[in-house]
This record gives structure tokens, sequence and C-alpha cells, in this order.
């Protein structure tokens, strides 16, 4: 039998469809390698991007050449652009701004294809090469968030022809937007509610439910616990959360992006493995830019938790999913959690 089942955070029902169940291997989805042309984002091909913003070298290599780590680069072309007013204005009954914002690509890795001619990503990462990254993302937004005019930074990452992803050198983005975005909004909504409600934290909760339960606790360490949510939207969906309790991802300490990178590299090995290599989309929700707009996030610094969800791209939504707002998942998260589990990596 069905089951609907309510998301703790944003009020969303989930349809766990078990008389629809699929098996894990039902989602394989080995990926076509795409060999481009040419890679803008290869060692050499420094002068085909904008000039970097930030780029952890080595050697006596100079900027904007080769003898990069990692580098952050201008989006080419930007969603959303640095240069200008923000110009809010209302049009009749409708409101308007300037597309202004921040679009960086965050290069990395310069290692592109391996030598099976398979596509580098997170799973075939060092520890040096994950934690670089993660530094890069607390970096990039520590100083995005010196703009006033941008009240919210996304960090994330899009694998796969599914996924979004229109290059497959390995790469993140970050966006910097003048508003705070409706799915994040939904959420700290929600964590404030939880918080007037009963004083605690919503994600404190749940990690401590789960821990309770162990049935959807797929991954952790002394730092963080990766979880299937029980109110999944899609299968193999997971959510990584820091046991230190903090709003603000900047705020992660040295041990903890040690602890997170290592834990990072296994999860992907897994989701490489059990699915054959899928795409996915990897989102980083903090909260929102709050100096010098604090805003109605009054108690944001108690109700508020970040985390890190991936989303494997399994399955499609159609007119129902868009029409009404609930998700049909085939894959309850327990069974997602003994699959991964029983994986050796």
């Amino acid at each position: 039998m069905s089951e609907l089942r309510k998301d703790p955070i944003i009020g969303r029902w989930v349809v766990i469809a078990t008389e629809r169940k699929f098996r894990p291997s039902d989602f394989s989805n080995p990926q076509e390698i795409q060999q481009e042309a040419f890679c803008p984002f290869c060692p050499g091909n420094e002068d085909k991007t904008p000039p970097e913003i930030f780029a952890k070298r080595t050697g006596n290599s100079v900027p904007n050449g080769p003898g990069w780590e990692i580098r952050v680069v201008p989006n080419k072309f930007p969603a959303l652009r640095i240069e200008g007013n923000l110009n809010r204005k209302g049009v009749g009954m409708y409101d308007m701004m300037n597309g202004i914002g921040a679009h960086e690509v965050i290069i990395e890795t310069p290692s592109h294809i391996k030598d099976n001619k398979e596509k580098v990503d997170i799973k075939d990462y060092s520890l040096a090469t994950m934690l670089n990254i993660i530094e890069t993302y607390q970096i990039r937004s520590v100083d995005l968030k010196k703009d006033p005019r941008f009240r919210y930074i996304l960090v994330f990452k899009n694998y796969g022809k599914e996924a979004g992803a229109s290059l497959s050198h390995p790469h993140s983005q970050i966006i910097a937007t003048p508003v705070v975005p409706k799915r994040v909004k939904e959420e700290l909504m929600g964590a404030k509610w939880y918080y007037e409600y009963k004083e605690r934290c919503v994600w404190c909760d749940i990690m401590n439910q789960e821990l309770d339960s162990g049935k959807r606790i797929v991954e952790q360490n002394e730092s963080f616990l990766v979880i299937a949510p029980f109110a999944s939207y899609v299968p193999f969906e997971l959510a990584i959360l820091p046991f230190r309790h903090s709003p603000d991802f900047d705020n992660i300490t040295q041990q903890e992006k040690e602890r997170l990178a290592s834990l990072i590299i296994t999860i992907f090995k897994k989701l490489s493995k059990g699915l054959n290599n899928p795409s996915y989309n990897l989102m980083l929700h903090t909260a929102p830019c709050r100096y010098p707009h604090p805003g109605y996030w009054q108690t944001i610094e108690k109700d508020y938790h970040w985390h890190i969800e991936i989303i494997p791209r399994l399955v499609k939504q159609g007119g129902f999913e868009w029409g009404t707002g609930f998700y049909i998942n085939p894959t309850p998260p327990e069974e997602v959690t003994d699959f991964l589990k029983s994986l050796v990596v």
C-alpha cells in the first residue's frame, strides 16, 4: 500500500508508492562520455575563461596560467550579473528589479578524463582535492556576503546531462541572489515555525530521531550524519547534516571540513557503484545573508541548520507532480539505506 509522508520542514506531502516499487538496479543509468572538441576548463586554456577570481596554485605558477589545483572564474554566460544597481520598481501590480547577483564557476580539478576515458568526478577525488573544494566554497561564500546587495549564496553542482551540466569537466557553481529563493524560504519558515512551537531545531530533532531508529542512516562520522530523508522526494535522495548546530556553512571548522571531504567521497563512490554513475544535483543550503539586512529571521541562529542535499536524477516529474506539488517516489528511503549500506567501496 502506498504511503503519504509529510516533510516536517516545509510541510510538503510525498507519496511513497511501494506498489510501484523499483529495485536499485532498475535505476542503472550509464553516462555517455561527452567528448568535447575543446574544453575551456582544462589546463593550458586559462585564457579562454574570464580572469580568475581565486585559485590555489602550486610552485611558481602565475595567475591565469597553468599550475593550479582549483580555480574560480566568473561564469562566461551568467544568470545574474554583478555590475549595476538593483533598481527595484513596480510595473502596475508587478514588482521587478535588475538581474543583479554573482555567478561563479569553481573548476574543481585540472583532471578531466581518466585513462579509461571515463569522466573524472567526486568518486575519483583524493581527500586533498575534495578538501580544496570545500575550502573554496567557504572562501567564496564569505567574500560574496560582503556585498550588501546579496541576500543568498547558493553553492551547487550539476553532474551529467540529466542534471543540467553543459560541460563535463568537473566543476561547481556559486550564485549570489538579491532575494532569498522560495525553496530556501520554505525551509526557513518551516524551521521558524517548528522552533516557535517546540523551541528546538527541526534538523537536530530529525537527527536524534534517525539515530534512535537507525532505519535511514546511510553513513556517519564524528561530525556528520548522512540520511535518506523520511519523506524523500526522489529515489536515492540523501541529506548530509552536521552534528554541530549552526545556521551558516561559513562557520565550518577545519576538522569538520576534513571529515566532510572524506564522507562526500565515500557517498559518491557508493552512488556511482550502486547506480552506475548517475547524473545528480548537489546543493548546499545555508542561512541567508543577514547583514546589513536581518529581515524577519530573528531566531535563525537557533532554528536553522545548514545541510547538503544530493538528488540523483533517476526519474522525471510529470504533470501530476507539477500540477499538485506532490512527489511520487517509487523507492522507500529505508530500502535505499539498506542498499547503500550493503555496498563496499
